[in-house]
C-alpha cells in the first residue's frame, strides 16, 4: 500500500513539472506579462456634447441597441434608486425633453410607466462612443438599417 501511494505521488509530481514546463512558451493575449504594468492607453473623452445636441448614430445591423450620441461623463452611476437616463428617455418625460422614448420592450406593460428591472441598467447595451483607433484590425461592414419610427 505504501509503495502505491509513493508511486502515485511521484507520478503526480512528474506530471505537474512536465505539464507546467510545456506551457512556458505561450505568450499572453495582451502582449505582456500579466504581472507587468498595464499597457492600456490613455482615457479618451466620450464623443458628443451635451445631451440633445447630437444626431442619433446610425445602426449597423438589425436589432442593434441605439448607441449613446452624447457625452456621459457628468452622469451619476445607475443605481436601484436612481437612473438619470430615465429623466429624458423615460415614459413620463421623453415628449417634454424631445428625446427618443424608452422602448416598449423595456417596460413592465406596453404603454406603462414602470421599467423592467432586467432592462434598468441602460449602459449594459446602450454604450457611449469614443474616438479611438481600433485595438485590432476590423473589416466589419454593417448592413445599414432604416431609422426607426419614433
Amino acid at each position: 500500500m505504501k509503495t502505491l501511494k509513493t508511486t502515485l505521488l511521484a507520478a503526480l509530481l512528474v506530471a505537474g513539472v512536465f505539464g507546467c514546463a510545456s506551457f512556458s512558451g505561450i505568450a499572453t493575449l495582451r502582449g505582456a506579462d500579466a504581472a507587468s504594468v498595464d499597457q492600456a492607453g490613455d482615457m479618451k473623452a466620450y464623443a458628443g456634447k451635451r445631451p440633445g445636441s447630437g444626431a442619433p448614430i446610425e445602426r449597423t445591423f438589425k436589432e442593434q441597441p441605439p448607441l449613446v450620441p452624447h457625452a456621459v461623463e457628468n452622469f451619476d452611476e445607475i443605481t436601484v434608486a436612481d437612473n438619470q437616463c430615465l429623466e429624458c428617455h423615460g415614459p413620463a418625460n421623453y415628449v417634454k425633453k424631445s428625446s427618443p422614448k424608452l422602448g416598449d420592450s423595456h417596460l413592465v406593460a406596453v404603454g406603462g410607466a414602470n421599467v423592467r428591472m432586467d432592462r434598468y441598467q441602460c449602459n449594459t447595451c446602450h454604450v457611449p462612443q469614443v474616438d479611438a483607433k481600433p485595438l485590432v484590425v476590423n473589416t466589419f461592414v454593417g448592413t445599414p438599417v432604416p431609422p426607426r419610427k419614433p
